[in-house]
């Protein structure tokens, strides 16, 4: 799996008036090119009538594909503003439209990039953003006399209890970093004194507040 990274806690807009033009950020994740191309047309016919809707997406966790498109601003005054805050704020997966529906008043060409840049930020500021962090899924099986102490440890440690589900046996559905999986079946191994058994039921990711 892909390492940890940071992306907007859901898909949101934000809109705001700068010297009567109607600025309106629209951000989404998106998977790869052809999720964010989706969407930019997506956001393009719904606002058919606008004066503009800009673009930028970056995707990959290096930023491999980065991508602005200034929608007949003026040439690197919509874009790729937005496409800075992207990066600056170290989204990853994500990419935002902002819609601009003209007021009369030129913003002359630094405005409009402070214009497009604070949309952008604004937007984030509204929505939020998240941690996404690569988990290995656990379920530990345990017999009953056991399932005191493990759930009192498993919910005093590092590692996330998800679920209990009983049976037979009981079954402990934990979640653990990608990184501290082998450390985890140690630790389990141990806490039980090796009455347990430990199967791993796939990976994921969980989310935190940034």
């Amino acid at each position: 799996m892909c390492k940890s990274y940071y992306t907007i806690k859901h898909d949101d807009g934000y809109e705001q008036t700068i010297k009567k033009s109607r600025f309106i950020a629209y951000m989404r994740r998106v998977k790869d090119e052809d999720e964010a191309k989706a969407f930019i047309a997506e956001i393009k016919n719904q606002h058919r009538d606008a004066a503009h809707n800009c673009s930028a997406y970056v995707l990959g966790m290096g930023n491999e594909i980065q991508k602005a498109n200034d929608d007949g601003e003026p040439s690197g005054t919509a874009g790729v503003p937005m496409l800075n805050v992207l990066i600056k704020q170290e989204l990853k997966n994500t990419a935002v439209v902002v819609t601009r529906y003209f007021g009369g008043i030129k913003l002359g060409a630094g405005g409009l990039i402070r214009a497009y840049g604070n949309s952008v930020t604004e937007a984030i500021t509204h929505i939020g953003i998240v941690q996404r962090q690569p988990v290995q899924k656990f379920i530990v099986t345990i017999a009953y006399d056991l399932l005191g102490k493990i759930e009192n440890e498993l919910r005093e440690s590092s590692y996330t209890l998800l679920s209990i589900d009983y049976g037979t046996h009981v079954d402990i559905h934990v979640a653990v970093n990608i990184d501290d999986k082998e450390a985890f079946e140690d630790w389990m191994v141990n806490t039980s004194n090796n009455h347990v058994t430990i199967t791993a039921s796939g990976t994921s990711y969980m989310e935190k507040d940034a």
